[in-house]
């Protein structure tokens, strides 16, 4: 069935987050620092970690590293693009119309749940994995995402339910582009934008644990670009070495 993994994952976000509320309503304000920042740690170590599994290579017993200037090359001009269309700041106008409309008096941490959410669940390398067609994968992150949105709903409140529109829109739309596209695309460009996807993630755990403010949203293009300098690199070679 066309969009399971998508459907699947809309319904253990749903489950997940009102899990959330009803410990958050039953948990002491005090807790929430520390449940974000072990949801920060956790985000950390998953960016790294599939960063590194892309980035790393193991020849005769050395390491050593490739597309490394791909992913400088795609943060930057993702940066640019992100910058210029501004994405994040569209993220948080969307959820501060949904909060003026649906969200009860008070719930000042409404727009920060729903961006953060959308954007782990999102730019995530599993949900790049969805080209494969297969939607195996896509249930497992569904499983993880609901894990996930219980920690998230439980630190920033119903914002988190907000999070399936993208969920169901990006996510949904992979997988119906990857029916047409999947033929042209190589298991080597889905992990370099699987790759690009990790360092996000990775950043997003820096705004978890430190809350900083990186503009992740606005480097959210830098995903695609892999794709661009595959076919770039049909005409140009060199861009095959990146």
């Amino acid at each position: 069935m066309i969009g399971l993994g998508t459907i699947v994952n809309v319904g253990t976000v749903l489950i997940g987050t009102t899990i959330g509320i009803l410990l958050k309503n039953g948990l002491p304000k005090r807790f929430e620092k520390t449940v974000m920042q072990g949801l920060g740690l956790t985000t950390c170590f998953i960016g790294i970690g599939g960063t590194l599994s892309e980035v790393l290579t193991i020849q005769d017993g050395e390491i050593g590293t490739q597309h490394t200037m791909l992913l400088i090359l795609c943060l930057a001009l993702g940066a640019v693009i992100g910058e210029a269309l501004n994405i994040e700041q569209r993220l948080e106008d969307f959820g501060a119309f949904c909060q003026s409309h649906f969200a009860a008096k008070g719930d000042s941490r409404f727009v920060e749940g729903f961006v953060t959410a959308s954007l782990l669940f999102c730019v995530g390398a599993m949900a790049i994995v969805g080209l494969n067609g297969d939607p195996t994968m896509l249930i497992a992150k569904a499983i993880l995402d609901g894990v996930a949105s219980i920690l998230f709903a439980a630190s920033l409140g119903k914002g988190v339910y907000l999070s399936i529109v993208p969920i169901f829109f990006y996510q949904g739309g992979i997988t119906l582009m990857a029916r047409f596209i999947r033929p042209w695309l190589t298991d080597v460009l889905i992990g370099q934008m699987s790759c690009v996807g990790s360092v996000l993630i990775f950043a997003i755990s820096l705004n978890l644990i430190f809350n900083s403010k990186l503009r992740v949203g606005n480097l959210l293009p830098a995903i695609f670009l892999p794709v661009l300098f595959f076919f770039l690199a049909q005409f140009f070679p060199t861009l095959g070495t990146l």
